[in-house]
């Protein structure tokens, strides 16, 4: 029997028994100033581009139940679902543009404030603003892989195939998640069509880690190596529920890093927070940007 990944954490009393976020931002710019910083940044960052959150005050978890990768690799149902859904929300989350909240951690980089970016979010919303080097925790969208051969390609090529081989399918798009799904009666899934690999034959995934899959290892290592490097480790936008992202801020905090969090709610990490702001992402990191200086390097 699988096992069910973590999906939803409900804080304790060491989080309960915290004093609220601050509303100023000041005393992260300060630390900012300094340089060094790593950014891990969730869903929450992404919200004002039109994507939703998964855990926020309408966040998607409250009616929606992401794919697992136990679930897609099972058998073809869990795979047609997951294509005929994602086949549209693919299109909503290609749209989508960086909001102010991306385009601060670009600046930020661009003054050699920030030295390296973490992302959980797969709808590189990061690299669009202009940010360098980013490493994406959970993968991308845009991208597919084989589970069978190990090909990549990129995701506009899958659309089309997906397009030519469903020209009858008439869904629309209501709600869209974060990761690309959308909500759609099992009567219409049911008359979708999956296409396989055209190398092998094979199954077709998005290159991204579904609930319930590990993270690469290297990539694992790669965030660390940038932690163990850091001034200051800022989290922008993640509860931190899930231990992928949750287990650099331990990590930070164990070291002696200091760990900043701005985020709308408690997340996991607070316990581990040295300061911690609750505000909107877009209006805290605009303020950052305003009172953080440094040396550029763009």
């Amino acid at each position: 029997m699988r096992s069910r990944p973590t999906l939803e954490w409900a804080p304790g009393p060491e989080v309960l028994a915290l004093e609220p976020g601050s509303t100023d931002v000041g005393p992260i710019a300060g630390l900012v100033a300094a340089g060094g910083v790593v950014v891990l940044s969730g869903a929450g960052l992404s919200t004002e581009s039109g994507i939703p959150d998964y855990r926020g005050e309408t966040g998607s978890l409250r009616t929606h139940t992401p794919m697992t990768y136990g679930d897609f690799v099972a058998g073809e149902s869990g795979r047609q679902r997951y294509w005929a859904r994602s086949h549209l929300g693919w299109r909503t989350i290609a749209r989508a543009v960086p909001n102010s909240g991306h385009a601060a951690v670009a600046t930020l980089q661009a003054r050699g404030l920030v030295s390296g970016v973490i992302t959980q979010n797969v709808d590189g919303l990061h690299q669009a603003a202009g940010a360098r080097d980013v490493i994406e925790l959970h993968g991308n969208l845009d991208r597919v892989i084989c589970l069978d051969c190990g090909t990549t390609s990129p995701r506009e090529i899958l659309d089309q195939r997906l397009r030519d081989a469903n020209r009858t399918f008439t869904a629309e798009a209501t709600r869209i998640n974060p990761d690309g799904d959308v909500e759609l009666p099992d009567d219409v899934v049911r008359t979708f069509t999956v296409v396989p690999c055209t190398v092998c034959g094979g199954v077709l995934k998005p290159d991204v880690v579904f609930f319930g899959e590990n993270v690469p290892k290297s990539r694992v290592e790669r965030c660390y190596s940038l932690i163990d490097d850091a001034n200051a480790v800022l989290v922008l936008g993640s509860s931190l529920t899930v231990m992928s992202g949750f287990r650099f801020v331990r990590y930070a905090a164990k070291a002696g890093t200091p760990v900043l969090i701005i985020n709308q709610g408690l997340t996991r990490g607070d316990p581990y927070a040295t300061v911690r702001v609750d505000l909107p992402l877009g209006q805290a990191l605009g303020e950052l940007v305003r009172k953080a200086s440094g040396p550029s390097h763009a």
